[in-house]
């Protein structure tokens, strides 16, 4: 059992559903407010940010790749350092979030981005799929003693299992997951969802999507997961990495009744004769 504030999350409790803006903002702190109210709007349980120090996090390989941009043409560290938010950002989004009463974290791909996020007293935190393999990233995050979410895009079942191994002191989630923006349906593996849950059956299995539709996201409700995290953007035309892949904020609302509605359907493993269908019986059954 994981509590994140006011929610539990368990084996047998309503899917945790996560809003992630990632960095669906483009750097602006009133776009991550308008998510921050569209997150909250559709019912999920949080939002989530990326918090990266850039010329910690990317590597320098990376740096001189030349990026067009709303803002011009640069180099991709620049554009990186632009889409950041500050801490004083992060302050206006913490009093927000506490005055809309909406959780929020973030996946921190550096240390120093966990030391900066510090004063806030996160709930919990997110390992990206692109950080499973930092493994000393992997233990200071760990020293908090605060709740883990974890996706497994990119990785070996080896590399899963050497981060689970440096994360199973606190209560974690493994989160399935394909990283390509957008998934292709046929890449998704939904079925191996069932080979986390015998894996690692101490943790909670969760399904982190970057497809396109919905369906496969609440197909992965259906097949157990208990933790559902999304991208979400104002405008699926934006400009950004991430915006084809997210949902705009009639998809959201879409996503979480469905799931709700999933949930309520799912009933019992054994057969039940329900009253409607007792009153149903006497009106259509001849034979009893």
């Amino acid at each position: 059992m994981i509590k994140i504030n006011n929610n539990i999350i368990s084996h047998n409790s309503k899917t945790y559903i996560i809003a992630e803006i990632g960095i669906n903002h483009n750097g602006e702190l009133n776009k991550a407010l308008e998510l921050i109210d569209v997150a909250k709007n559709s019912g999920a349980d949080a939002v989530k940010f990326q918090k990266r120090t850039p010329k910690i996090a990317i590597p320098k390989s990376q740096w001189k790749i030349k990026k067009i941009t709303p803002w011009g043409k640069m180099s991709y560290i620049d554009y990186k350092i632009k889409t950041e938010l500050s801490i004083d950002d992060y302050n206006v989004i913490n009093n927000y979030c506490n005055k809309k009463d909406i959780t929020w974290f973030a996946s921190c791909w550096d240390i120093q981005s966990v030391k900066d996020l510090h004063d806030f007293n996160l709930p919990c935190y997110k390992i990206a799929s692109a950080s499973i393999t930092d493994l000393k990233l992997l233990s200071f995050i760990s020293s908090k003693k605060k709740p883990i979410f974890m996706s497994t895009g990119m990785s070996s079942e080896k590399q899963i299992k050497a981060a689970y191994n440096k994360i199973k002191k606190n209560p974690n989630v493994i989160m399935h997951c394909n990283s390509e923006y957008p998934s292709k349906y046929q890449d998704l593996n939904l079925k191996y969802i069932n080979q986390l849950k015998k894996k690692f059956k101490k943790s909670i299995i969760g399904y982190s999507g970057h497809e396109i539709s919905l369906i496969p996201t609440v197909a992965a409700v259906v097949l157990g997961v208990k933790v559902i995290e999304r991208h979400i953007t104002l405008d699926k035309s934006l400009w950004g990495s991430d915006h084809s892949c997210s949902l705009e904020p009639l998809g959201l609302s879409r996503l979480v009744k469905e799931i709700r509605v999933i949930e309520k359907s799912l009933g019992l493993p054994k057969k039940v004769i329900t009253p409607g269908e007792k009153m149903m019986i006497k009106k259509l059954r001849k034979f009893k």
